[in-house]
């Protein structure tokens, strides 16, 4: 159920975008979105994971330099079913991991030095577990072409009102429109605002899911639950310098730190995944 609402929200980011290009620029302007979506999406699929490691100066460590981390990783794969990703660690003391990769044949896990110091061996696997069932689900792949394509149409739409500024568009095109300046103005603030949500509430629906999976590959949700409280609390005390356009690939919201309002929040409440999770445990 999870799966199709994101199906359905990300074909409605799509079609926002398709509508956006040919609000403003008929159906060329539909033709040259359509190219700029596929284009941007194809770029999020092959480069999304690299780009993401590198961002946050994620190094690759090897069996031999983090033998504890290799092991849980390696079993917890091994239950789940797909191939062993590729282990790294961020230099960072902000408690916090994410995984990345298009697929699970081309996946990473990376953990924060942070994290490693902060959790208990039972909680740090009930992360990676999560991580992991983001591997399985695919969702790392789903997120970037959602940011992908998000961020294009507000692009899009901050073109369009450069392009208005300077007298690019107006006039007979925007009467026979039916809604002059004022359309275009609802369309340059509405389109970005929209793509938000969307991506918001398709993020948090891939948490949620991503929970209920990290628990059962784990064997039990006491260690994530247990694991999100110290986290929550972690970055609280040592949030991450993270660029607000990946922030969504983390396991909690690394700028939480700065007092994000929970309406635009990229993951749902600590609190309520705690309760969920919980919840899994008593069942």
């Amino acid at each position: 159920m999870n799966m199709f609402k994101t199906i359905i929200l990300m074909s409605g980011l799509t079609i926002l975008l398709v509508l956006l290009g040919g609000y403003f620029g008929g159906q060329q302007g539909m033709l040259m979105a359509l190219l700029l979506a596929g284009g941007m999406n194809l770029f999020a699929y092959w480069f999304s994971d690299k780009i993401a490691l590198m961002s946050y100066r994620a190094q690759p460590v090897t069996e031999a330099e983090a033998p504890e981390l290799h092991a849980i990783v390696r079993t917890l794969a091994t239950r789940a079913g797909i191939p062993m990703p590729k282990v790294y660690i961020i230099p960072s003391a902000s408690p916090n991991a994410f995984a990345t990769g298009r697929n699970p044949s081309h996946a990473a896990v990376a953990v924060t030095q942070g994290i490693m110091q902060l959790l208990s061996r039972q909680e740090l696997e009930g992360v990676i577990a999560h991580e992991l069932a983001h591997v399985q689900h695919r969702d790392i792949l789903i997120a970037s072409i959602v940011a992908t394509v998000a961020g294009a149409i507000t692009m899009l739409a901050r073109m369009a009102g450069y392009a208005a500024m300077f007298g690019g568009y107006g006039g007979d095109r925007d009467r026979d429109r039916g809604g002059g300046g004022l359309g275009m103005l609802l369309m340059m603030i509405l389109a970005p605002i929209a793509a938000l949500l969307i991506k918001l509430w398709i993020s948090r629906t891939r948490e949620y899911s991503a929970d209920s999976g990290g628990a059962r590959i784990a064997g039990s949700p006491q260690g994530l639950a247990s694991a999100l409280e110290k986290l929550q609390a972690g970055v609280q005390m040592a949030p991450m310098n993270a660029n607000p356009a990946s922030s969504h690939l983390f396991i909690v919201n690394p700028l939480s730190g700065k007092s994000l309002m929970s309406l635009f929040s990229t993951h749902p409440p600590i609190e309520e995944r705690v309760a969920r999770l919980k919840a899994m445990g008593r069942g």
